[in-house]
Formats: C-alpha cells, sequence, structure tokens
C-alpha cells in the first residue's frame, strides 16, 4: 500500500492530514477561525461573475472548506459533498426538505430519533407528505409498505435508545429498486466505524454534537450524500439558508482530528461495561449491538468497525421511585439529554407512548447509558452505589 497517496491511507490518517493546506496558512497546523460575512472582489468582472473560492460566509470559508474536506475523506470514495448545519436535527430537517415534496411518501423507522419522528409529524404533514413507521428488524420485508411516490427510506442505525439494527443493506436494495433514496442517522458510530455510503445509503447524517464535536460544547450537524443526492442536499442548504458559526466549524474541525483515539476509547470502555452491566442481578437485559448476545449483532459485526459508548440497560422490574434513587446516587454519571462528550451519562427513557409500528414492553425500567472517558473502575462503582440505592428503595 502507499501511504503518500491519501487514497491509501488508513481512516486515523486521513482525520489527521486531510483538509490542511500548511502553505495557505502560514505553516500554522490549524486554519485560522474565519469570522465573516462578506467577500470583497477585486474587480467588477469578478463580481459580474461570481469568480472566487469563496463569495459570501454563508457558503463557506477556509476553515468550513477544511471541515468539508476532512469528513469528505472520512466518508470514503462514494461521498459527493458534505453539507454543514447548525445541530443534528438541522441536518434531519434539512434532508427532508430537500429531498421531499407535497404528496410523496417517506417511509420511517421505528426506532428514529424522537425530534426526527416530531419534525415528520408535524412540518411534513403539513406540507403533505405521508410518514409511515416500519419495523426496525423488516429487512428486505420493507418491500410491501411502499407505494408508488415512496421517494425515501429514513433508517437509524442502531436506534439511539432500544438500539436494534436495521439491516441497512437489505432495506437498501429494495429503496433502490422502487426509485426511492435510502437516509441514515449514522451518529451512533460515524464513517470512522460505519462507512454507510459504501453500503448503499444515499445521505449520511450526524448529529455532530456528539462525537465529532466530542466535548459537549457545540451544537453541529453534517450531511454527506453520493453523487446522485448531492445536488438535491447542495440546493436544499442553499436555498434554505443553513449555516453553522464560524467558532463551532472550527471546534468541530478539531474534534474530526483526535475522533478515532477518542471513539476507540469509547469503543473499550463501552464494551467492557456492557459485559459488566450484563452479569449485575438488577439487570435484565443489556441492549448493546456489539455484545455477542445481542440480536443484531450478526449486522453489527458484518457493517460496522466499532462500536461507540452509548448502549441501554433494562433494569428488573422496580417502581419509579427506586430507580430516581439510583439517578439520584451517581456522582459520576450526570444526567442530560445529549452523549457523544467526554462525560459519562444516565438518562430514563420510555419509547412506549410514540412507537406505533412496533411496541415497546421491555419488561422493566430502561436506562440510557453513555459511557465517557472516566476510569472504568471508577464508573462500576459508581453504579454499584447507584445499584445498591435503588435495592435499598424497593
Amino acid at each position: 500500500m502507499d501511504s503518500s497517496h491519501p487514497s491509501q491511507q488508513h481512516a486515523e490518517t486521513r482525520l489527521v492530514t486531510s483538509g490542511r493546506d500548511t502553505k495557505a496558512q502560514k505553516g500554522f497546523v490549524n486554519p485560522p477561525v474565519f469570522h465573516g460575512s462578506t467577500v470583497l472582489y477585486p474587480t467588477a468582472e469578478d463580481l459580474h461573475a461570481h469568480r472566487g473560492e469563496f463569495t459570501y460566509g454563508r457558503h463557506g470559508s477556509p476553515t468550513t472548506k477544511a471541515f468539508q474536506e476532512t469528513l469528505m475523506a472520512l466518508e470514503g470514495a462514494q461521498c459527493a459533498g458534505v453539507g454543514i448545519v447548525p445541530s443534528g436535527l438541522s441536518a434531519i430537517s434539512t434532508t427532508l426538505l430537500s429531498v421531499l415534496k407535497t404528496g410523496d411518501h417517506i417511509l420511517v423507522c421505528d426506532n428514529v430519533y424522537r425530534p426526527s419522528r416530531n419534525f415528520c409529524n408535524g412540518m411534513l404533514t403539513r406540507y403533505g407528505v405521508e410518514t409511515s413507521y416500519f419495523d426496525p428488524l423488516i429487512g428486505a420485508g420493507i418491500e410491501k409498505l411502499f407505494k408508488p411516490n415512496t421517494r425515501a427510506v429514513l433508517v437509524e442505525a442502531p436506534g439511539s435508545q432500544s438500539f436494534e439494527m436495521p439491516d441497512i443493506r437489505a432495506i437498501a436494495e429494495v429503496a433502490h429498486a422502487r426509485g426511492a433514496l435510502v437516509i441514515d442517522d449514522n451518529t451512533w458510530a460515524t464513517p470512522l466505524y460505519h462507512r454507510s455510503l459504501e453500503q448503499g445509503v444515499d445521505i449520511s447524517m450526524q448529529a455532530a454534537t456528539k462525537y465529532i464535536g466530542g466535548h459537549s460544547d457545540i451544537m453541529f450537524g453534517t450531511v454527506s450524500a453520493n453523487a446522485k443526492a448531492w445536488p438535491q442536499i447542495a440546493e436544499g442548504i442553499r436555498l434554505l439558508g443553513v449555516c453553522a458559526g464560524p467558532d463551532d466549524v472550527f471546534l468541530a474541525l478539531r474534534g474530526l482530528r483526535t475522533l478515532s483515539v477518542r471513539l476507540a476509547q469509547h469503543h473499550r470502555s463501552g464494551l467492557e461495561m456492557a459485559r459488566w452491566l450484563a452479569t449485575r442481578p438488577e439487570v435484565a437485559r443489556v441492549l448493546h449491538p456489539a455484545l455477542e448476545t445481542d440480536p443484531g449483532h450478526a449486522i453489527w459485526k458484518r457493517d460496522f468497525t466499532g462500536a461507540s459508548g452509548l448502549f441501554s440497560i433494562v433494569l428488573k422490574p422496580a417502581p419509579q421511585k427506586a430507580v430516581d434513587a439510583m439517578l439520584d446516587t451517581l456522582k459520576l454519571f450526570g444526567m442530560g439529554f445529549s452523549w457523544g462528550g467526554f462525560e459519562s451519562l444516565a438518562i430514563p427513557f420510555d419509547c412506549d407512548a410514540y412507537r406505533t409500528a412496533t411496541k415497546w414492553a421491555p419488561g422493566g425500567p430502561t436506562l440510557r447509558l453513555h459511557i465517557g472517558l472516566e476510569n472504568v473502575d471508577d464508573l462500576k462503582a459508581d453504579l454499584d452505589r447507584g445499584f445498591a440505592a435503588l435495592t435499598a428503595a424497593m
């Protein structure tokens, strides 16, 4: 392998070297943060022709270009472009508004991020787009749900609460035969561990607020697309006027540079914690597709090269006051509605109120855990204290 050529380099190397132009940056490793809206043209002829690498702040800067080139290198050869938006939900809404129109129908995986569902049931419904939800485990059986006006399929692999693992390859084969686009929320694994564009996905979205940012200090979203879908995405971003602030772009690029080492630690610690939790008498089941016992493990092993630090557990039946006592006892696990940062988190959840294609009945209270970068022995001790409080409050 010729490691001097970017296409032959490993992902870790591409994350460090892509999008760097040290000559243009006067020798500095990182590009500066460009705070700017107006770009000046040297001549009237250049102005009339919109001639210039950069034309207006909303359309990009050297900092956004560096980020886009780096993420494109990580996404792989199928990636024709990367759009930058101000949040993960903005990535979802911008994508759906870009590829759907009044009279269209979209199929959405029942384990999808709840704000995605809210957007489909709310704004898309008002705009005359019909949404149908499907069982995450349906695979090629999704064919029976297609309608003549089905234009897209939205999946999340795995779902970021219940962690079912859809068979994206089987779904994509059916969707493409029907002329529909496949959209994947790839936030959990990132393109480092799941090159979804190479597995039949047309548009791969991420809440880069999570692992790309990595430090719980930005809101950011990305939309990567293949050659078929990129023109629609690029037009949608331009017409909707979405963009991200320059400081967030800079921080997201900085996060990309260290993504491989951070995600490797999340992978190791997450699996160790998941295996430990599977032995606990208080735990009925661990929902983590990288575990050999998980129903989605075979698909994960086939399509993914790693796992992140996010998974869920099903507790044995317990009253809410006991679960709350456990959560209130934890010191290292914070309670907050995000993940992907350096810190560990624990929140209760219940999908039953909003899932429509499948029944959510796990058999006990459920907690979603994010395993951060703390020492796992300290995290185990923290959960051990929490479990003691749970038992005492029963």
